[in-house]
């Protein structure tokens, strides 16, 4: 990989995967920098400079304690949907359509 060229997300990314485990930030944002030879006259702006690419990207994912890794390692979330809660919705759904038939009645008989 031609880091030099590369953006600094891409080079974090390229770290990540070659080392397989969660780097503390710090670590992989100086590794970023060093890698990409950036010139940096103010190493705190460069480092929240690299943070804030690698936070805004989704390919990472922070896993507490100042450590991130990539998203691809996280097996997605599965939302999952109970039958009680599908059959709650169709009996609360019938009885809302036999208030609605009773106000009517209720709405013709006045009216009459």
């Amino acid at each position: 990989m031609d880091y030099v060229n590369s953006s600094e997300v891409d080079i974090a990314y390229d770290v990540l995967s070659k080392k397989g485990e969660t780097i503390y930030y710090k670590d992989l944002v100086l590794e970023v920098i060093d890698k990409k030879h950036k010139p940096v006259q103010n190493l705190s702006a460069a480092i929240s400079e690299v943070y804030t690419l690698i936070n805004m990207d989704s390919r990472f994912h922070y896993e507490g304690e100042g450590k991130w890794g990539l998203t691809e390692w996280n097996p997605p979330e599965v939302k999952r949907t109970h039958r009680a809660s599908a059959a709650s919705s169709r009996t609360t759904s019938r009885s809302a359509a036999k208030a609605s038939a009773a106000r009517k009645k209720k709405l013709e008989s006045i009216q009459e």
